[in-house]
């Protein structure tokens, strides 16, 4: 698509969806938002584009008021609310990210809608130049086993992307992603690191009281003090910010390698 013939009136329902916009510099297009993407993305603010409920709680009444030409959504989404929105004469478009290649797949398709293809990729090749630098740093290292979760009750453990991540930072994700699991058998699994980036707690996810409500105090990660809350943006987001996610992680690995980087915070700096 052209930029002549791009959506000139798009509502985002994801922060993933609107930090892209917001890189490809494509926010004119934009005349309705969430919550979410405002806690993420300043320009929106200083826009004051008006917010509408997400993608799992969005209302047809309120979009169709704002006379969009297209509803952009992702994962996690309820079907009969964006079915609603299109039975109302809109078209939606849905993404459903899992691994980084969706996420480039996804980035692309973005700048393709908004017709800004040529920096759809120059974002794509700088995303990928910046994690093959970490690939590299990392491959020689020893591996180290690492427990991360996007939520806390119950437990659930961080999507296939973040594993990806984890990888490519010289580490091993232990369990499944996505899966729910127990404090027991993480226990169990005894992690050398521990990492939280729980979805919509920001850096707000109390470490110290993890540890002892989950009776973590022996392992090694809490021993050797490398549990650590990523901002849940920088992993939760599946957009161009999961390379600050990943200098997170690689930091927490490797510290003696890779230079710590905003949006981390250890266990120790807790009172």
């Amino acid at each position: 698509m052209t930029e002549s013939h791009a959506p000139s009136r798009i509502v985002s329902l994801q922060p993933s969806i609107t930090l892209t916009l917001a890189e490809l510099g494509a926010l004119d297009q934009l005349v309705a938002c969430t919550k979410y993407c405002a806690e993420v993305c300043p320009e929106v603010v200083e826009r004051k584009v008006p917010l509408v409920q997400d993608s799992w709680t969005a209302q047809t009444e309120q979009i169709t008021a704002l006379n969009p030409t297209l509803v952009l959504a992702s994962v996690p989404y309820q079907m009969e609310s964006l079915s609603n929105i299109l039975k109302a004469g809109v078209a939606v478009v849905c993404l459903s990210p899992r691994r980084l290649a969706d996420v480039y797949a996804d980035i692309s398709l973005l700048a393709s809608i908004v017709g800004k293809r040529e920096r759809g990729g120059e974002l794509i090749s700088a995303m990928k130049v910046e994690i093959d630098d970490v690939r590299v740093r990392a491959a020689s290292l020893p591996k180290v086993s690492v427990y991360c979760e996007e939520w806390g009750k119950p437990l659930i453990q961080s999507q296939e992307w973040v594993a990806e991540l984890i990888a490519i930072a010289g580490g091993r994700m232990i369990g499944a992603p996505g899966a729910t699991v127990t404090a027991e058998k993480i226990r169990e699994e005894n992690p050398d690191v521990v990492l939280a980036a729980w979805c919509g707690a920001g850096d707000r996810v109390p470490l110290k009281k993890i540890v002892r409500d989950r009776g973590w105090q022996e392992m090694v990660a809490a021993r050797s003090s490398r549990v650590f809350c990523i901002n849940d943006e920088l992993l939760n987001t599946p957009a161009h910010c999961l390379v600050g996610g990943l200098r997170a992680i690689a930091w927490a690995l490797h510290p003696d390698v890779f230079e710590k980087p905003a949006g981390i915070r250890g266990i120790e700096a807790e009172s």
